[in-house]
């Protein structure tokens, strides 16, 4: 006698079999591009590589020596402040900005298309006209001293001290516009119920928010900031487009650090190894992320 299980009883293995085989090309790119290629520069930051790879293994010379060079400690201060800086920016503003957009207000489209306008942009482009913006020559500082404020400045792309703002500010304009939209589908999904229930309770709109509806928005703030964490560990070509690096190393970033040792300085070694400490922040993201994604989804069966 054969055994058929009925359609709802199939095993966990078999259950949406053509999907799961669907995804097999993409699991093995991933496998083999992704994972094979981070555990390749990991063996290989612990050689003394140059310009050709070699597996003539220093152990922790190449991190001793990076942790001892003063431009790679810079970039990591610039990108310290950088990060810090653009994720409570772009989640603050993101929110504000959606939650204004979520009242409904007349030419909605309108204004979603010239919020998220900038981020259809190249970092490149984004760079170059933010450095028109902020040249003191004939950006900012020159139409407000042209207004009669002549000792009026505001140079940050040619000021050590503040250059790394200059960069902030370009990167603020560009990915604020991609948070807005996450932030609204988060409150677009929020159940019209909860707000009337508030209402009638008499809760403040601001305590709704903060009380009620962003906690019940967790997993878009998560989406969010694995989103701005990844683009704030690899930002590179606003640096490149708007400050070159400089003045002096004043505004250098972890990955022109390791695209200048690689592919310049040929030191395969140095550059593997600062890519690997590049990987830490990256790791500390998205593992918990996955964590509370999938975790989530185990819970609720």
């Amino acid at each position: 006698m054969t055994n058929t299980a009925p359609e709802g009883r199939r095993t966990g293995l078999t259950r949406n079999l053509a999907a799961k085989i669907a995804t097999l090309p993409m699991i093995a790119t991933a496998l083999v591009v992704f994972l094979g290629g981070t555990i390749w520069t990991v063996v290989y930051s612990f050689t003394n590589s140059k310009l050709l790879p070699k597996l003539n293994f220093v152990g922790l010379a190449q991190y001793r020596r990076l942790w001892s060079t003063e431009r790679w400690l810079v970039s990591v201060d610039n990108l310290m402040i950088y990060g810090i800086c653009m994720l409570i920016l772009s989640l603050v503003i993101g929110f504000v900005l959606a939650a204004l957009m979520d009242q409904k207000i007349r030419f909605e489209n309108v204004f979603r298309t010239i919020y998220l306008y900038p981020f259809a942009l190249s970092f490149i482009v984004t760079g170059l006209v933010w450095q028109w913006i902020l040249n003191p020559e004939f950006g900012v500082q020159k139409v407000v001293r042209s207004l009669g404020f002549t000792d009026f400045i505001f140079d940050p792309l040619y000021d050590q001290q503040i250059v790394i703002f200059g960069i902030l500010i370009a990167a603020v304009w560009q990915g604020t516009g991609l948070i807005m939209c996450i932030m609204l589908a988060g409150l677009r999904g929020i159940d019209e119920d909860i707000w009337k229930a508030a209402r009638v309770d008499g809760i403040p709109t601001w305590k709704t928010y903060v009380f009620i509806i962003i906690p019940m928005m967790r997993p878009v703030f998560i989406t969010a900031l694995v989103l701005i964490g990844s683009a704030i560990v690899k930002v590179y070509d606003l640096v490149v487009a708007q400050t070159g690096g400089g003045p002096g190393i004043a505004s250098e970033v972890p990955a022109k650090y390791v695209y200048q040792v690689m592919f310049t300085a040929q030191n395969l070694g140095q550059g593997f190894a600062a890519s690997t400490m590049m990987l830490i922040p990256v790791i500390i993201l998205v593992i918990p992320w996955a964590y509370l994604e999938f975790s989530g989804k185990r819970r609720h069966g």
